[in-house]
């Protein structure tokens, strides 16, 4: 039976601490644009407070979830409980896009280890916190996190990573412009008027 909180308590959040992974959905307005789906790993997810989340958005072959906030705010995390003791976590809230030029971005980055490829982090305000059983999430055992985005981040260095957001970050799969997109924008003005 689902149980819902008004905010993340001390025990959801040992919970959170103790998983591997998350997954994060959002969906644009339009009834006919893609609802986005992606997991999550690494080092990545922080609890702020018991109603503010944070984690490192690294780069991927799309931005929707950045996309999407921009457009209306709205996200959803999920945590399931892999092994042990049964359990489906869902953080309901409201989501903003901090870039790399945003006033608060060194203080947020520093909650997290440097993980090349990152691009933006995103921040929630938790409105509603829900718990169901979970006993239909099959067992599977943590073998360890994968190196392979890592390492691709670190190949194609800054110059590489600045191309390839341009290539594929800017918008979305519906035509959503990014807030990746917007820092780019002024980053390259800021270089031009120099």
């Amino acid at each position: 039976m689902a149980k819902v909180f008004d905010r993340i308590t001390d025990d959801l959040q040992k919970f959170i601490h103790a998983q591997q992974i998350f997954f994060v959905a959002t969906a644009p307005l339009s009834p006919a644009g893609h609802i986005n789906l992606s997991p999550k790993g690494l080092d990545s997810f922080r609890i702020l407070s018991p109603n503010r989340v944070a984690y490192l958005d690294l780069t991927g072959s799309g931005n929707e979830t950045s996309a999407h906030l921009a457009e209306n705010q709205r996200i959803t995390f999920m945590f399931c409980a892999f092994q042990g003791k049964p359990l489906i976590l869902r953080l309901y809230g409201q989501g903003r896009v901090l870039t790399p030029d945003a006033l608060d971005w060194h203080t947020q980055a520093d909650l997290f280890p440097t993980i090349p490829g990152t691009r933006q982090i995103i921040i929630a305000e938790i409105d509603r916190v829900q718990t169901s059983c979970g006993t239909g999430v099959p067992l599977y055992e943590f073998e360890g996190q994968r190196s392979d985005m890592v390492e691709w981040a670190q190949k194609k260095g800054d110059r590489g990573m600045w191309d390839y957001w341009q290539l594929k970050n800017q918008i979305s799969v519906d035509g959503l412009p990014t807030p990746l997109a917007g820092w780019m924008e002024r980053s390259q003005q800021e270089i031009g008027g120099n």
